[in-house]
């Protein structure tokens, strides 16, 4: 390697090594309310801020000259407002880009972890994104802040179902529901439907049952306890929708488990899932809206998953007798397969 391109590398991951940094600084500010917090006061030194925030006053301190460094905050003597990326950090901004920091903690949690299992070959499990106490609350606020809108705007207008449940007033069933931003936003869009979410995380069901209650769906949407690798519904649905979660219980079994979302359903009920597409060819994980599947790949690995191709789960639900079709987006490494059971 030349020295002017080892210099160039050398830059190149500096630029990479602030920007982990910036994130870090980010995510300290959004999963302790400092960034709304300071919203509120306008303008604050750190030790009100840290009154507002019910934080350590010291910590505080350390952190608004971080979060200055890396334009989060502007300073005018001992007081800090928000800079416009600190504004853009607060949860519930418009267009928030707090995923962004708390993918990217999630993914250092998850390369931490690998970096010791892969000696090993110990694969835990899903109670990995317990570990971290700060992540387990932020995971559906992330997935709602990137997702929502894009199943809003673009994937309820495209996959017919969705009406067709609505126009008989249907229960639509969400596995693996998190904080139940997927019924939330699917009871928004259609007025008639009622919701049952089923989630194996305490935490995740309280989060759901009170964000339905503050937008006023408490009386449609009902969420409840449950392992969704053992389905059993007190009476079919007509849609069972799983939401980037197909690959949480496809190692388990995944025929049986394609068997029991059939055996759930009513005649001509469908399973609605929405996965990120894992490709045929390699190559294609080096364009820029993949590259992400490939880390977020070892993630599942550590928790005793892999991640599917859409042909791959279609294949699945037509053995069982119902019939896929396949929903591409363009420029997204995700994809919608709707498979119907027999009326």
């Amino acid at each position: 390697m030349s020295e002017t391109r080892q210099g160039d590398l050398k830059k190149q991951f500096r630029a990479m090594a602030r920007a982990t940094q910036s994130l870090g600084i980010a995510y300290i500010g959004v999963v302790n309310g400092l960034f709304a917090a300071l919203r509120g006061l306008g303008a604050a030194d750190a030790d009100k801020l840290a009154g507002a925030a019910a934080m350590d006053a010291a910590y505080v301190r350390r952190w608004c000259d971080a979060a200055f460094a890396f334009d989060f905050l502007e300073a005018e003597g001992d007081n800090f407002r928000l800079g416009e990326a600190g504004e853009a950090m607060i949860p519930d901004a418009p267009g928030t880009l707090m995923p962004f920091a708390t993918q990217a903690m999630l993914n250092m949690h998850m390369a931490e972890r690998a970096a010791e299992l892969m000696r090993s070959g110990e694969r835990p499990g899903e109670k990995v994104l317990a570990e971290n106490a700060t992540l387990l609350p932020w995971f559906g606020p992330m997935l709602e802040a990137s997702f929502s809108g894009f199943f809003e705007q673009t994937i309820c207008p495209a996959v017919p179902v969705f009406a067709e449940v609505n126009a008989r007033g249907g229960l639509a069933v969400d596995l693996g529901c998190g904080n139940g931003w997927y019924l939330r936003a699917l009871a928004r869009r259609c007025g008639a439907l009622h919701g049952l979410g089923i989630d194996g995380f305490a935490e995740n069901i309280a989060q759901a049952a009170r964000l339905a209650e503050r937008e006023g769906l408490g009386e449609r949407l009902r969420f409840v306890a449950g392992d969704a690798h053992d389905i059993r519904l007190e009476a079919p649905a007509d849609l069972i929708a799983m939401n980037r979660a197909l690959h949480h219980v496809w190692e388990a079994g995944g025929e049986k488990f394609i068997a029991r979302l059939r055996d759930n359903l009513k005649a001509g009920g469908a399973a609605v899932i929405w996965e990120p597409d894992w490709p045929a060819n390699r190559t294609v994980l080096r364009a820029p809206a993949f590259q992400g599947l490939a880390m977020q790949n070892l993630g599942e690995h550590v928790q005793g998953n892999h991640l599917l191709s859409a042909e791959e789960i279609a294949a699945a639900f037509a053995a069982q007798g119902m019939a896929p079709e396949i929903y591409r987006f363009p420029d997204v490494p995700d994809t919608i397969v709707v498979a119907r059971k027999p009326g």
